[in-house]
């Protein structure tokens, strides 16, 4: 079975750990900071790329606000060009679908497309519990699968790797599950690659099954699209006789026109490319062309959460891009294995809330993986207000919501304030109404501050400053200070 984040450890302590780990910050520091000059290189040569960000949010605010109409609008035209659709409102039902359209070809092996959806959902664990092998295509994700790891970033999810580690798994794993890694084969990036090609060129061509996700639905023709950097996808997509596609309900676009727009700016913010390599698009089955057998699975899994939310919504704009990471002062020094899921960066802060709920401590920890500073903002090329939004999840957390909800109407439940806070203000508001208690309590702050711990206060005090320092205690107040000084001019 596959390696998962359950279970994982809350982004504090996980980012304590990761941190010191020195190879891994300098293998993501050099990745993040490759892709963020290819970028602002790539992005500096579209004089219109603040329009087509516009664009690109207006077309996503579009469909968010009609998904049930386009969502129907794809299902007949995927039905009319002969594939099948299915709804799945959590992991659990579309894992159960999928599992069962594969066990009813019989095959044992199956290849995949690199795909999010089918992380976030554990889709590999759910086959491998039936007995369904399945084997990892793209480069990044056979690295991880290869060496029981876990992806760290959306676009590479093994950018916490470097050449050596690389080329150590596929010395040591590569012959465990086909074709072995030459022997020849050395830390060169074509080497690496060409001992990939070699691995998977006997499972491409054994392949009956094949199931990947999509990064667009065009909703005019029930067209799916797959971006991608290698190649090895368009085999996936081509040569197998039976595709099953699980794609979340918000990746839709409403026309090829449309999608225009967004060709245009993921590849500019995923890699710095001015176009992706292979973009294959299909549109249910033909004779005599691809697959014979074509199966959509639409996955909710907490999406209709956050499109519930008028503010939280803005975050199902993402098209899985990773500039917000690429960009993020925390994560290139935490790397994506300290948020807890296969959305790690400032998008993983927002969407794994948003999805989830903020019940859980894990889950609740997560707008706090941020200094706040906007470059995600920025970079973010849906215009999605990442900031504004870990800010407003924040307040949801304090307030006590576990809904996942970051507007208004929340009622308090699990991870709300301490019970001593509110107890605590109402003491504090109660002295500051009081002029001499409260010149009493500084002048007994003054005398107590050389008692006051340095690093961490006592009892329940003790959560404030486990990612903060406590100030000093000045020994007189600003205002005794403003009397012996005469407004400061002595």
């Amino acid at each position: 079975m596959a390696r998962t984040f359950v279970g994982w450890p809350a982004f504090p302590q996980a980012a304590r750990e990761t941190t010191r780990d020195t190879r891994l910050r300098e293998n993501v520091r050099r990745a993040t900071h490759t892709f963020r000059d290819k970028y602002a290189a790539r992005v500096g040569e579209r004089p219109d790329w603040q329009e087509l960000r516009d664009s690109a949010a207006a077309v996503k605010d579009d469909v968010l606000r009609q998904l049930d109409r386009y969502l129907e609008q794809l299902e007949e035209r995927v039905i009319e060009a002969g594939g099948t659709v299915y709804w799945a409102a959590d992991a659990a039902e579309a894992n159960r679908i999928i599992t069962g359209l594969v066990a009813e070809t019989g095959e044992r092996e199956i290849i995949k497309v690199k795909s999010m959806l089918t992380e976030e959902i554990g889709l590999d664990n759910a086959l491998a519990a039936a007995g369904i092998d399945t084997r990892e295509t793209d480069l990044a994700q056979i690295i991880i699968q290869l060496g029981d790891d876990l992806p760290s970033h959306i676009v590479v999810p093994a950018v916490h790797r470097n050449r050596g580690q690389i080329h150590d798994v596929f010395v040591s794993e590569m012959g465990k599950h086909g074709r072995p890694a030459p022997p020849d084969m050395t830390e060169d990036p074509n080497s690496l690659a060409d001992a990939s090609r070699a691995h998977l060129r006997e499972k491409f061509l054994r392949a009956k099954v094949a199931v990947s996700g999509a990064n667009f639905m065009v909703a005019e023709t029930g067209t799916l699209v797959v971006v991608e950097s290698e190649g090895n996808a368009r085999m996936c997509l081509t040569l197998p006789e039976v595709l099953i596609s699980a794609v979340g309900i918000e990746k839709i676009v409403p026309t090829w026109r449309d999608l225009e727009v967004y060709l245009q700016i993921l590849a500019r913010s995923a890699t710095g490319e001015r176009m992706s390599p292979y973009v294959s698009t299909w549109t249910g089955v033909a004779e005599g062309d691809g697959p014979g057998t074509f199966h959509l699975v639409l996955v909710d899994n907490g999406r209709t959460r956050a499109l519930a939310d008028p503010v939280g919504r803005q975050a199902l704009r993402c098209i899985r891009c990773g500039a917000c990471m690429n960009v993020c002062p925390v994560y290139e020094r935490t790397g994506g294995h300290a948020y807890g899921s296969v959305y790690p960066g400032p998008i993983g802060a927002v969407l794994n809330p948003l999805l989830k709920g903020v019940g859980d401590e894990q889950t609740a920890s997560l707008p706090y993986a941020s200094s706040l500073c906007g470059a995600c903002d920025d970079a973010c090329p849906v215009r999605i207000p990442l900031t504004d939004l870990l800010l407003k999840l924040r307040h949801s957390i304090a307030e006590g919501g576990d809904d996942g909800a970051v507007g208004e109407g929340r009622d308090r439940g699990r991870g709300g304030p301490h019970p001593v806070q509110d107890k605590a203000f109402k003491a504090v508001g109660a002295t500051m109404e009081h002029r001499t208690a409260w010149n009493a309590a500084v002048r007994a702050a003054g005398l107590a501050g050389p008692l006051v711990p340095e690093r961490h206060l006592p009892g329940a005090l003790g959560g404030w400053t486990e990612s903060r320092a406590v100030p000093p205690v000045p020994k007189e107040s600003f205002r005794a200070w403003w009397k012996r000084t005469d407004g400061g001019r002595r």
